[in-house]
């Protein structure tokens, strides 16, 4: 007995085209904005695959709310502007618009105006989710619009996700530190329950090991300016002073820098520091920054292209983990030979 044929899907499609489901989405609902070879090459798939559009979600398309909604824990993070304007370019391709809502400043419960009533098909046609910090129950719900998590990510909520590589992030970062004569290395984290937190730390601890050293002492930060210039204080209390730092994020790097050079500690002469991201300001400090890139427009773009096949075709926990590469500047340097 001859096994049942698969019902081919856009993502068929999208591989034997050469190009993203989103991209195969746009061919079949706005073909204008599509150049006429990868129109052709999407045409001759759609042929080749025998696929036919869900008529289902065409009839949602068009009864759509034209919006997506993506949740930022912190709006004044620069770090979010290049994967939101990365968002923001792939929705507009599809005439959708984004609204942004800063977790922060919602009440998650207050019924009509919190975080619950902006997640509903009548307010939203998607969720990008950029706050690992939410509950998840808050999208386990019939209403609630097709989710994608980016950049962090909630434990035990199931769904596609798009991520940068955290852990052989903070692993590069610490590898480099090591190259550099560096033992006395502590870690600069953000919030203990925090996903990326939890994801570079497993870095931290693979390149130490793989090293034959002990694992890192940490100071617990907030992935904020103000929380790295606080941590200076402890750095400076512990009885055996690191000769470096790494941070989980630019941000915590730069006011750990400030702290220290108002207590007269130099980087990177008197201790190297790294952190992660690339904001665009980690060039420009005093001291430009040694960190990890994570190419945060493309994150956002991919997120945006994942959610809009996911509407089409849901692809419950597809996982995107895309690379990252350490930038080395002048805060870190060899570590001196007193």
């Amino acid at each position: 007995m001859k096994d049942p044929v698969a019902t081919p899907r856009i993502h068929d499609v999208a591989r034997l085209a050469g190009v993203s489901p989103a991209t195969v989405s746009r061919v079949l609902s706005n073909p204008s904005i599509v150049s006429e070879r990868t129109r052709a090459a999407v045409e001759k798939a759609v042929e080749e695959t025998g696929y036919t559009i869900n008529l289902t979600a065409r009839n949602l398309r068009q009864q759509q709310v034209g919006a997506v909604l993506a949740l930022v824990p912190n709006l004044a993070n620069p770090f979010f502007s290049e994967i939101l304007a990365g968002i923001s370019e792939t929705l507009r391709a599809e005439g959708l618009s984004l609204l942004v809502l800063d977790t922060r400043q919602t009440d998650p419960g207050a019924a009509g105006r919190g975080l619950q009533a902006y997640l509903n098909r009548s307010r939203a046609d998607g969720v990008i989710v950029l706050d690992g910090s939410l509950d998840r129950s808050l999208f386990e719900h019939a209403a609630c619009p097709p989710v994608v998590q980016a950049c962090e990510w909630i434990d035990g909520l199931h769904g596609p996700k798009v991520l940068a590589d955290n852990q052989t992030g903070a692993r590069l970062a610490v590898e480099h530190l090591l190259a550099l004569g560096h033992r006395r290395i502590l870690h600069l984290t953000g919030p203990a329950s925090n996903s990326l937190s939890v994801s570079r730390a497993a870095g931290v601890a693979e390149a130490l090991e793989a090293a034959g050293l002990p694992p890192a002492p940490c100071i617990e930060g907030a992935f904020s300016l103000g929380s790295g210039h606080a941590a200076s204080a402890g750095v400076l209390s512990l009885p055996e002073r690191p000769t470096a730092v790494f941070c989980d994020n630019d941000e915590m790097a730069i006011g750990l820098m400030a702290g220290l050079r108002a207590a007269k500690i130099r980087t990177p002469e008197d201790i190297s520091i790294v952190g992660f991201d690339n904001i665009e300001m980690s060039a420009y400090v005093s001291v430009p920054l040694t960190t990890v890139r994570q190419k945060r427009a493309h994150l956002g773009r991919r997120a945006a292209e994942m959610l809009l096949a996911h509407r089409e075709t849901p692809s419950p926990d597809t996982e995107i983990i895309l690379p990252v590469e350490l930038v080395i500047r002048d805060s870190t340097a060899a570590l001196r030979k007193d």
